[in-house]
């Protein structure tokens, strides 16, 4: 694998988008790799183009900058799709920084399985006034799930995608979704179930901070719940009458038993912790299967 590959940033007035530029200015590219740089500006104004056209002075990057204004995160995604040329294009947030070998570590993966999509693990950075069991439990990171051998669904913190793949099924972030959360999810559903692979680089490392105002268990509440709407979402164009009754059903009695397991650990807050956050995620998932209308996150 050689040439070009195209690195998105979608920001929305977050200063540290020079420091995700930095780190990608810091890739250790295999021979032949260069990157270029595409940062999609949700804000109604530009308010980031003279920080980040800055920052990609200082640091030698090739920038296209492209104002997307609408406060909705998939136009700026799907801009963002428009303005990419490589065959491969990798998201990365404003709020995170990439390890040195980050993009080294998933093309290297890319090029091993085949995929059409690799995902890498985002590692939360917590603060010093976070709650100690939340830090020791680390909900924050993120890594892909695995279902019966397989990588269903996907997050755009982290991912390097084929662009022919996503061109050839026509995929786009969904607008509907821009500012309730789930359209990374949604996006990376449709891919494989129109046949596309998703792989994992574990060594493909990013790093997010975690803000004081999601350090909090409220807030892990509500990320899940929506996520489970996502998945609610996705069972409810999959089944309908009587199998639709049955998925309620079925998330309803897991969401129970994380309650019961939310109650055996009483003592301990970060396994009850745990417990409601997966709970909450089913829970999701009923509402949604039910017919409620998605929670909107952002």
């Amino acid at each position: 694998m050689s040439g070009e590959v195209d690195v998105a940033v979608c920001t929305f007035r977050r200063p540290a988008v020079v420091e995700t530029l930095a780190s990608l200015a810091g890739q250790q590219l295999p021979p032949g790799r260069a990157l270029r740089v595409i940062v999609a500006d949700n804000d109604e104004t530009p308010s980031a183009e003279a920080r980040v056209r800055a920052a990609a002075v200082q640091h030698g990057l090739a920038l296209r900058y492209i104002h997307a204004p609408a406060r909705n995160i998939s136009l700026a995604r799907n801009a963002c799709l428009d303005a990419a040329t490589a065959e491969w294009l990798a998201f990365l947030d404003d709020d995170e920084t990439a390890a040195p070998g980050w993009l080294a570590g998933l093309l290297a993966e890319a090029a091993r399985g085949g995929w059409d999509a690799v995902l890498g693990p985002v590692k939360a950075v917590y603060g010093a006034d976070a709650p100690a069991w939340l830090a020791a439990g680390d909900f924050h990171s993120t890594a892909p799930v695995e279902v019966a051998g397989r990588i269903l669904k996907g997050y755009a913190g982290n991912v390097l995608i084929r662009r022919e793949a996503i061109a050839a099924r026509a995929l786009r972030f969904d607008q509907a979704l821009g500012r309730k959360g789930g359209e990374d999810d949604d996006f990376f559903y449709r891919l494989t179930d129109a046949g596309g692979k998703i792989g994992y680089a574990p060594d493909a490392l990013a790093y997010e901070p975690v803000p004081a105002i999601r350090a909090s268990l409220p807030w892990l509440l509500k990320r899940s719940f929506r996520t489970g709407q996502t998945h609610g979402a996705r069972l409810s164009q999959r089944h309908s009458g009587a199998g639709r009754l049955a998925q309620i059903g079925l998330a309803a009695a897991k969401g129970g038993a994380c309650l019961a397991g939310a109650v055996a650990t009483a003592w301990s807050p970060g396994a009850r912790g745990r417990w409601l956050v997966r709970g909450s995620l089913h829970a999701g998932a009923v509402a949604r299967l039910a017919g409620w209308r998605e929670v909107e996150l952002y």
